[in-house]
């Protein structure tokens, strides 16, 4: 039977990938500039972490490609992938966990984030509501966290390049237009639905909430000056 073009990935899925892709950089490039970029720093961080909360809940409530349940699979698929007996489209069981990695990660960074402190230029919006010595351990976790954020984006690069080069095919363009060529088969295997308007509003409120929610409103207030003795 003839291919068919089919959705693979929704549009606030391939916005999400996108805008985590350019706050990430953004974080990155921030943080080596240092100085007054760290405010920026900070603005991307909070906003990586709203953009996580939103893929969590958009893969609990979403359309069908972009809830979990539809692609994270247990070892047997791994297995059935490894062993070349593994058939669909969207991400393949392997693929599935590197999601589950990046996320894992890069939220662990946007929530290490809102605890540092660099003793310089720069204080997470949390950082007053806990004790020093909390901040201390996050900050640390924080700059260690980088390594392993480094690691999960060069694997994912690698397995693009992998799938360019070796399987000719290419995942950068589906993840543009959200469409690809699939068997008929496939096709009808991957009937979707869109998720619908409210579960989006859902989840891009849960966002914006976790947002507001860390940005230090629910704070102490600060000590008031020691009194003046005259001294």
């Amino acid at each position: 039977m003839a291919p068919r073009t089919i959705e693979v990935w929704d549009w606030p899925v391939r916005l999400f990938h996108w805008l985590l892709l350019a706050l990430v950089v953004g974080s990155v490039v921030s943080v080596k500039i240092g100085g007054g970029a760290m405010v920026w720093h900070g603005r991307f961080g909070q906003a990586i972490l709203g953009l996580v909360v939103f893929r969590v809940v958009w893969g609990l409530i979403g359309s069908r490609t972009a809830r979990f349940a539809s692609f994270v699979r247990g070892p047997r698929a791994i297995a059935d992938y490894l062993a070349g007996r593994w058939r669909g489209v969207g991400h393949n069981p392997l693929g599935a966990l590197s999601v589950l990695a990046m996320l894992a990660v890069i939220g662990f960074q946007a929530a290490t984030g809102l605890f540092a402190y660099d003793d310089i230029a720069y204080r997470g919006p949390m950082a007053p509501a806990v004790a020093g010595a909390v901040v201390d351990r996050l900050s640390g976790w924080h700059r260690l966290g980088q390594w392993a954020l480094f690691a999960v984006v060069a694997l994912h690069l690698a397995a693009v390049l992998w799938y360019v080069l070796v399987r000719r095919e290419t995942l950068v363009r589906p993840m543009l237009t959200g469409r690809k060529e699939v068997s008929a088969d496939d096709a009808r295997d991957r009937a979707n639905d869109g998720g619908g308007p409210i579960r989006l509003l859902l989840a891009l409120a849960l966002a914006a909430l976790a947002v507001w929610a860390t940005s230090g409103v629910f704070n102490p207030p600060p000590l008031p000056p020691a009194p003046d003795l005259g001294f």
